[in-house]
């Protein structure tokens, strides 16, 4: 019974096929359906679905509004031979997470698509940008635009579009939209369809304005989603910097961070804020090489709303630029400023065992000192400094091809 009652068991995040459709050819196009990342919010830890063979959940997308096709298929179904099993409700796990007015079959889906060249972003434009397209041997115009909840069908709109924060953020929330503070920008792909120009939703920010005494605000990054056709593309820099160039015209911003960044999103920050800073005064060749600065760090806050620690790793990036690391010499001065900067919790933790001296009974010190091996820690800063540097690297790889 275990072994059949096994057989009726799916991976949600197999089972799961989103879409974002512009045509209706698109329909049945499997090469355009893309899998979530993660699907426990909505299926539990496991990431399974109970109770059906060959289980097919479809969640599709018009481009633009994001207008819903969802329906369930399966190859089979438990049924009353097995005593007391029932299968899982999947389709309700779904309704209970997409906005009402989906359809479920492919004609009525199709007549939504016929809608979407009413469609249009909802907001003011704040930046406009193209992408070379290889395969369509064109440039391919994208873009940004800032909204609230106070333009029309936006609030409408921005349901739909949080429904993939759940497959593609592990941790994911649903924000309060009615708070004020919240700020959206979104990202669009304009094409053409039999002459009109449409709009194809590509990704989005939102931006939480925190007070800050007496009189400043402190813009904090707090969800940012490239949908998975668009990703490698760009799209996800363009934004940030997008985002980051319009706070810094504001008076009152004090600097602008992030909530629980990704090591992604670090990655991405990384480039944007050094190809932000690279042409600044303070981080000219001569002065990198004489070491951080409180100039660095005053520019970096006043002209670009950067706050010390990431205008610290803006510079250890532009001085690996400027560094030849094939001169021992020159490279052992940039380990060494660097790891000045990593050795820092190290020290912590020999204060710590400094304290603990003075107040702990020898065997109790014993097992401290065990804990905290000097060789151990000494191999640990070498490692962290290794990928740092590696990290570091990728970044000026990148920056020298945009």
């Amino acid at each position: 019974m275990e072994k059949k009652l096994a057989e009726y068991k799916c991976d949600t995040n197999e089972a799961i096929k989103l879409k974002l459709v512009r045509f209706p050819e698109d329909i049945e196009d499997e090469s355009m359906t893309f899998n979530p990342e993660y699907s426990h919010q909505i299926f539990g830890d496991e990431e399974v679905a109970f109770g059906y063979k060959g289980l097919k959940i479809l969640l599709y997308y018009s481009a633009g509004n994001l207008s819903n096709m969802f329906r369930v298929e399966y190859s089979s179904k438990v049924d009353d031979k097995f005593d007391l099993v029932q299968p899982d409700d999947v389709e309700n796990k779904i309704r209970e997470l997409i906005p009402s007015g989906f359809c479920c079959g492919s004609d009525d889906f199709i007549s939504l698509l016929e809608k979407e060249v009413n469609f249009k972003p909802m907001g003011t434009v704040v930046h406009t940008y193209t992408v070379h397209n290889e395969e369509a041997g064109e440039d391919i115009t994208y873009q940004i635009y800032k909204a609230d909840m106070t333009c029309p069908g936006f609030r409408e709109y921005h349901e739909r579009l949080q429904t993939f924060l759940m497959w593609f953020i592990e941790t994911a929330s649903y924000i309060d939209v009615d708070d004020e503070k919240w700020d959206y920008f979104l990202v669009f792909e304009k094409y053409n369809k039999d002459g009109a120009t449409l709009y194809a939703t590509v990704g989005y920010m939102t931006v939480y304005n925190y007070y800050v005494y007496p009189d400043k605000t402190r813009p904090r990054v707090s969800q940012m989603l490239v949908l998975p056709p668009f990703q490698g593309e760009g799209h996800g820099a363009q934004l940030l910097e997008t985002v980051h160039r319009y706070y810094v015209s504001a008076s009152n911003i004090l600097d602008i961070t992030a909530e629980d960044p990704s090591e992604n999103f670090v990655r991405l920050r990384d480039f944007v804020l050094v190809k932000l800073c690279q042409n600044l005064p303070c981080f000219s060749l001569e002065k990198l090489l004489c070491g951080f600065s409180q100039e660095m760090v005053t520019e970096a806050q006043e002209k670009l709303k950067i706050n010390k620690k990431h205008a610290r790793r803006v510079y250890e990036i532009l001085r690996l630029r400027a560094t030849d690391m094939s001169d021992s010499e020159k490279a052992k001065a940039y380990r060494l400023d660097v790891k000045k900067r990593l050795v820092g919790p190290y020290k912590k933790n020999q204060r710590e065992m400094a304290k603990m001296k003075q107040c702990l009974r020898p065997e109790e010190l014993t097992n401290q000192m065990n804990q905290i091996d000097l060789n151990t820690q000494h191999e640990q800063l070498e490692e962290s400094y290794q990928q740092l540097v590696e990290e570091y690297r990728r970044i000026v790889e990148r920056l020298a091809q945009a």
